[in-house]
């Protein structure tokens, strides 16, 4: 059988939660599958809110995934792959960014999605980076829960009430900790600082 040609790449879907960026990605890799193109498709080792060896979308769809807790074991598992996906690509330190550099750099197709701010409205981890070097970039919206327009932000929620700026960053959850909201309707004790880079 010949091997499905291939355009190295990188491709990175963004977005707030509940905008569908698990349920894309999943999209992009069955056509991929159908395409007769070796898959491979990871997720860190944290989260295990919806299994821990499958990548599950909130609605319901769901592809087969490796957790990872040693980010460069991705290089040795995805040799033989064509395309890969790596899912929630914010909760991985930076370290991630050189290991899709590599992955692309050898030819694969790396497909990675998360969200682009923390609940803080902070560009989350890796992201910012990755963003910068994606060949292309598709970022979702969701749909505010109090007013019913584009979603841009993640609510953290604590007892039903916005979570403090100082709160940890990392705490899995759903709709019973999280809530999608427009700019006007998101709340947070204090507004980030961006510090300004000089040239």
């Amino acid at each position: 059988m010949q091997r499905p040609a291939i355009q190295a790449k990188l491709e990175i879907i963004c977005g707030p939660m509940f905008s569908g960026k698990s349920e894309e990605l999943i999209r992009r890799l069955r056509r991929a599958i159908i395409a007769r193109q070796e898959v491979k498709v990871f997720k860190p080792e944290l989260d295990t809110r919806r299994g821990i060896d499958r990548v599950t979308s909130h609605n319901g769809a769901m592809i087969e995934a490796q957790p990872i807790a040693q980010i460069e074991d991705i290089l040795s598992i995805a040799d033989d792959a064509h395309v890969i996906g790596i899912d929630e690509v914010q909760f991985f330190s930076t370290d991630i960014i050189n290991v899709i550099c590599q992955l692309v750099d050898n030819g694969k197709r790396v497909i990675a999605c998360g969200l682009d701010l923390d609940f803080r409205g902070i560009p989350f981890g890796p992201m910012p980076t990755l963003l910068a070097i994606a060949d292309y970039i598709t970022k979702l919206q969701s749909i505010c829960t109090l007013c019913g327009i584009d979603a841009h932000f993640t609510q953290r929620l604590v007892n039903e009430q916005p979570a403090r700026f100082d709160d940890p960053i990392i705490q899995l959850g759903a709709q019973e900790a999280y809530q999608p909201r427009c700019r006007s309707c998101y709340q947070i004790d204090k507004k980030p600082h961006f510090q300004q880079i000089q040239p």
